[in-house]
């Protein structure tokens, strides 16, 4: 017996209102052209108005090294570290760890508020509008500093715009960056300013403090663990202890003429900042492409936004 065949109807396919139609899509771009210009337009010429306004940044940067090597230290430690620790007296570690605490130092508040203060930065910090390249000279901001007095003016309220010490090392440390390669050890030490010559010399008085700095706090301590065990040697009339006391004594002795004896002590200049000669930043072009394209960004989307509350519009009529 024949079944009969059933003819299968073939199956509509439906397309849900959303579907994105590229037609309609460019369609809508076409409309909203003049929009989409004008925002480009506008935003082209807000970037470069704001890239011209910033005034150019010079960048002077310091290469070094760590002018002890990881391996200065141990052979004493090891000789001796067991006798100093009787005596209460700790030998330290290596170069690396007194390369890693003098970075820390560099970029420290009290460093740097000493630093400002023994340089006389706080004007150039606080109260300059720019630099007269062809005078070679800060052009200050009467309004905040008188030059002729060398005072602080006061704002509106009578309060004093002399800038404190936080104020300061907020300011600077704008100004500095530092950057170290794990693989070589090497340390980059950059400053930035509107001021070519200037960038370069403060770039070189920091490695200068901070070695000094250094330097000075180690031959201290060094100085004052002599004493201690100068001290301790007249107290006790053991010959081996003596001994001990002065093998000790003559170590740090050592670290103190160590110290003394070299220029550079913990970072040792391998490439020194010289006056720049070419801008760091702003990068214009780059300003004015990026405002360029957010602002046709802007415009494209402003155009669906307009081209969405149209069609609402369009269909709530239809409804009614």
């Amino acid at each position: 017996m024949n079944q009969p065949v059933i003819s299968q109807a073939p199956q509509q396919q439906y397309y849900p209102d959303d579907e994105i139609d590229l037609r309609e899509l460019f369609a809508t771009l076409w409309r909203g052209k003049w929009i989409i210009i004008l925002f480009t337009i506008v935003f082209a010429a807000a970037g470069v108005f704001y890239a011209l306004s910033k005034p150019n940044i010079y960048q002077a940067s310091v290469l070094l090294a760590p002018a002890q090597s990881e391996g200065s230290g141990p052979s004493i430690s090891g000789q001796l570290g067991g006798l100093a620790s009787l005596a209460g007296v700790n030998l330290g570690g290596g170069g690396s760890g007194k390369t890693t605490m003098a970075k820390e130092v560099l970029q420290s508040r009290a460093f740097l508020t000493d630093f400002i203060h023994r340089h006389n930065l706080t004007v150039p910090l606080m109260a300059t509008e720019g630099w007269n390249m062809e005078r070679e000279a800060w052009v200050i901001n009467e309004e905040v500093y008188n030059p002729e007095t060398q005072e602080w003016l006061t704002d509106e309220e009578g309060e004093s715009l002399k800038p404190t010490d936080w104020d300061l090392v907020k300011a600077f440390k704008e100004h500095l960056s530092i950057s170290s390669n794990d693989e070589t050890g090497m340390i980059t030490l950059s400053i930035k300013s509107q001021a070519p010559p200037v960038a370069a010399d403060w770039a070189e008085k920091l490695v200068h403090d901070i070695n000094e700095h250094m330097r000075e706090q180690d031959v201290n301590e060094a100085e004052a663990r002599i004493a201690y065990l100068e001290e301790k040697l007249s107290e006790t009339n053991i010959a081996g202890m003596q001994q001990v006391f002065y093998q000790l004594i003559e170590s740090e002795t050592r670290t103190v003429m160590l110290a003394n004896a070299q220029n550079e002590y913990i970072f040792k200049t391998v490439d020194p900042a010289v006056v720049p000669q070419e801008k760091s930043e702003p990068k214009r072009a780059l300003i004015a492409i990026v405002a360029t394209m957010l602002g046709g960004m802007l415009g494209v989307f402003t155009v669906f936004v307009i081209a969405f509350i149209r069609s609402g519009k369009e269909r709530n009529e239809a409804k009614a």
